[in-house]
C-alpha cells in the first residue's frame, strides 16, 4: 500500500485528516474541519493539490540554493 488518510478526532473538537505512509508513519495532519463531510471534502482537496500543486521552498537556505543554482552564478565561476 502506498499511502492512506485517516479521519481523527481533534482535541478541540471536530475531525482532523493525518496522511501517513504506506509503512504508517505520520507524514502531515491537517487543519481542524467542523464535521466529517468537511474533512472528507479535505481529502479530495488534498488529492487534488498532491497531484497538480507545485513545490515553493520556503526554507531558511532556499535563497542561498537558488542562486548557487542559477544560470548567472554559473557563468560568473568561470
Amino acid at each position: 500500500m502506498s499511502g492512506y488518510f485517516e479521519l481523527v478526532d481533534a482535541p478541540d473538537g471536530g475531525y482532523r485528516i493525518r496522511l501517513l505512509d504506506g509503512a504508517g508513519a505520520l507524514m502531515a495532519v491537517s487543519v481542524t474541519f467542523p464535521t466529517k463531510r468537511a474533512a472528507v471534502a479535505g481529502v479530495a482537496r488534498a488529492r487534488e493539490i498532491a497531484g497538480m500543486g507545485l513545490i515553493r521552498d520556503n526554507s531558511r537556505d532556499a535563497v542561498e540554493r537558488s542562486a548557487l543554482l542559477s544560470p548567472e552564478s554559473s557563468e560568473a565561476e568561470r
